[in-house]
């Protein structure tokens, strides 16, 4: 059976379209990559070297994802909900330019089809979840037993009413900001710069991976390993909303889960 991704596997290829040169390509790849993701992965990689130089162990500190940020209540959501629709700036900007000369962002990320297509991604996310989700859950009680991974903290919001929305709308917005950057985008433009398919790969799951150093470098070679399925998925089957779905999924749960979650079961499984 040939495993090897088909190179005209999205729905637009290359050749179906008026592309930008090359150079104005590569620039657009940087850009968005210094405005969003590739920002981040530089952060994280400063972040882990100072974890390192800390006089406490890596296992032993913490990082907070969606902390509060303030102690008014109303104002706090106020800026959680600004802060999500700010990061998804990088995801327009990227649909901008996969859009330029009359192309379709929608169709060359395979955002398109019947009603079966879509139940079809449905089914596909769902597999990507299960597939992802439980070994990062082994990995993670891994890493942390070795003593190389922070402790995950996934909400630092207040006990309010509007705590659960919140979390599950960042996860959503993490699901669709790096499905469509890092995929959707880098993915596609390396594609259009005529990069072999697993070099496009490797590359796009590289950047993933960077950009959880913070977390300890288990962690970033889990996600870069997460990278590598998504990026085979997307460019076997051509389309986008699998991977949006997998990862809302992945991430709602990690969020979501040690809300609702009996402490003493975290406990035991080694995640907290």
């Amino acid at each position: 059976m040939d495993t090897t991704p088909r190179a005209d596997a999205p729905p637009a290829p290359a050749a179906a379209v008026t592309l930008p040169s090359r150079p104005r390509m590569r620039a657009e790849v940087l850009i968005v990559l210094g405005l969003s993701l590739g920002q981040a992965a530089v952060y994280a990689a400063v972040r882990l070297v100072e974890r390192y130089l800390q006089t406490t162990p890596i296992g032993g500190q913490t990082t907070t994802l969606n902390p509060s940020q303030s102690s008014v209540d109303v104002i706090d959501l106020i800026i959680q909900v600004l802060r999500i629709g700010f990061s998804l700036m990088p995801v327009a900007l990227a649909l901008y330019l996969l859009s330029q000369h009359g192309a379709s962002s929608r169709v060359r990320l395979g955002l398109v089809g019947p009603a079966r297509a879509w139940w079809g991604d449905v089914g596909w996310g769902a597999i990507l979840a299960a597939s992802i989700g439980l070994p990062g859950l082994a990995l993670y009680a891994i890493s942390r037993a070795l003593g190389q991974t922070v402790r995950v903290d996934t909400s630092g919001l207040p006990d309010a009413w509007w705590a659960a929305t919140i979390l599950l709308m960042a996860a959503a917005a993490a699901g669709v900001l790096e499905e469509f950057v890092i995929v959707g985008f880098v993915l596609t433009r390396l594609r259009d710069l005529r990069w072999a398919p697993w070099a496009a790969i490797v590359v796009a799951a590289l950047v993933r991976g960077a950009y959880h150093l913070y977390q300890g470098w288990p962690m970033a070679l889990g996600n870069l390993a997460m990278g590598l399925v998504f990026g085979y998925v997307y460019l076997r089957r051509g389309r986008l909303a699998p991977l949006v779905l997998a990862h809302w999924t992945l991430d709602a749960v990690a969020f979501i889960g040690p809300e609702v979650v009996p402490q003493e079961w975290l406990v035991s499984l080694g995640i907290v």
